[in-house]
């Protein structure tokens, strides 16, 4: 081989290898805010589940009367109260932040 063919390659080399270092710089945003994602919503369901026990016990009944698809059910009404109570409270955080009053 000549010495420019060898020349060519290896830069080509250091240039995938350059590359690769990139797309992995440009992935840890993705990763860390998939991995918050997940911790959100595993914060969420636990608060569903507790919530879930709560009304339970409100209306006397036990985790053993309900099957696995009722609880699930339930916890998912849960979260979803918990995801609109949050946005709620969000949205007048960022109202107050602005001046603007919610409730006029």
């Amino acid at each position: 081989m000549k010495i420019k063919d060898i020349l060519k390659s290896k830069s080509k080399e250091l240039i995938n290898i350059a590359s690769e270092n990139t797309t992995k710089l440009f992935d840890y945003p993705k990763i860390k805010s998939k991995q918050l994602k997940d911790m959100i919503n595993l914060k969420i369901r636990e608060k569903a589940i507790i919530a879930t026990k709560a009304r339970l016990i409100e209306n006397s009944k036990n985790i053993n009367d309900f099957s696995d698809e009722d609880l699930e059910i339930i916890i998912a009404d849960e979260e979803r109260k918990i995801v609109d109570d949050l946005k709620t409270k969000s949205l007048v955080v960022a109202l107050a932040a602005l001046g603007i009053n919610f409730f006029v």
